[in-house]
């Protein structure tokens, strides 16, 4: 076992024990059962969730002090895994599925239901999901439950979304570590920024043009699960269309020199698994130049021939990233893609409105969206600090 593995392996075992011996003499918090939306079709469902104790993070507020916000963020990666745990995941036909947590506390569950509920806004169907018995010494809370919601695309969808977050949604300067590190550690759901005109550019897409906003949104992104709390919170403060959030496992692992890079097979791998799962749903791609993107989507558009409507790459002002990402958009004309390295979503809105993906009506929206943003107080240094409100209202 490489160095690294058994460093890994040992520090998890350390943690488990410390945690444990913090449950038996009554110091930790109550115990948190979470879920994440998810994914499925009609005859699969992907119910995922992990049981901690309570963080103690409350609802962002936008009095919250950049101190108050970074030691928000310690709670979020300092958590306490509840493994072994017995769990029961609850579909609407009765029946009940038990699932043991792994060392991190995680479960996970595919299930073939054999009725579904009616979906709420045409496209999310929930599943509830109790704690049946935690391992000793933790105590079981009674009904300690939560409940998952499972996005299945309707048979009318015209197409899906698969979107980064990233300095593609979430203004965070990727590419610039030192103030990537004080967004990401000093702000909150309500003080972090989206890009200009953003939200009402993903309204769009998901109304499309058959006017039943039911095209499906996936946000699938490096950051760590973490920051699933940080992430739903924003999306909906921002009245950004909700989607599973596929983040990353922070679990430490050896990289084989053969791997590609952890960002890039990440990705690469949820994309892959949401294009085998809707084998006939078209999809629309969205990136930034700052990282990968951009041979990402290549790779995707190899993988699956004609399965791409439009890939929209958000330029982050990086002359040596821009030309990337124009060379690769030359390579993919041969696969009758077109990758679009845009300024803004004014720019993006356009190409959607002319290749028939959202009304041409949609753009003046947009635009009007975009201005109002840039008309707010969106100063980069407020760093958790001002008035806190959602952009987007």
């Amino acid at each position: 076992m490489p160095l690294l593995d058994k460093l890994s392996s040992w520090a998890e075992r350390a943690d488990d024990a410390l945690t444990r011996a913090r449950a038996r003499l009554g110091l930790l918090q109550p115990l948190q059962l979470l879920s994440y939306r998810s994914y499925g079709t009609t005859s699969r469902l992907y119910v995922k969730g992990r049981l901690l104790t309570d963080k103690g993070i409350g609802e962002p507020d936008p009095t919250d002090s950049r101190w108050h916000n970074l030691l928000n963020m310690y709670r979020r990666f300092d958590s306490n895994e509840i493994s072994g745990a017995q769990v029961s995941v609850r579909p609407a036909d009765g029946t009940d599925h038990l699932v043991v947590t792994d060392e991190e506390g995680y479960f996970t569950l595919n299930l073939e239901p054999q009725r579904l509920p009616e979906p709420i806004d045409f496209l999310w169907y929930p599943v509830d999901v109790l704690l049946r018995q935690a391992p000793a010494p933790f105590p079981t809370p009674p009904a300690l439950g939560t409940q998952a919601m499972v996005l299945i695309p309707p048979a009318d969808a015209e197409y899906g979304i698969i979107s980064d977050l990233d300095d593609t949604v979430i203004q965070t300067s990727a590419t610039d570590l030192l103030r990537m590190a004080r967004t990401v550690l000093l702000r909150n759901a309500r003080s972090r920024l989206p890009f200009k005109g953003v939200a009402e550019f993903y309204r769009q897409l998901q109304l499309g043009r058959n006017g039943k906003r039911n095209n499906p949104f996936f946000y699938v992104s490096s950051s760590p699960w973490n920051l699933y709390d940080l992430l739903e919170d924003f999306l909906s403060l921002n009245d950004i269309p909700p989607g599973p959030l596929l983040l990353r496992d922070m679990a430490l692992k050896r990289k084989q020199s053969t791997d590609a890079s952890e960002h890039h097979g990440h990705k690469l791998k949820e994309i892959d698994n949401l294009l085998l799962t809707y084998p006939t749903l078209p999809f629309v791609l969205i990136g930034d130049s700052g990282q990968e993107d951009a041979n990402i989507y290549r790779e995707v558009v190899r993988r699956h021939p004609g399965r791409i409507l439009a890939i929209y790459i958000r330029d982050v002002n990086r002359p040596d990233r821009a030309a990337l990402v124009e060379q690769v958009s030359e390579e993919l004309r041969s696969d009758k893609v077109e990758m679009l390295l845009v300024q803004d979503t004014v720019e993006a809105a356009q190409h959607a409105a002319a290749s028939g993906l959202i009304f041409q009506e949609a753009i003046p929206a947009v635009e009007q969206e975009k201005k109002k943003d840039e008309s707010a107080d969106d100063d980069t240094e407020l760093d958790g600090e001002g008035t806190g409100e959602p952009v987007m209202k």
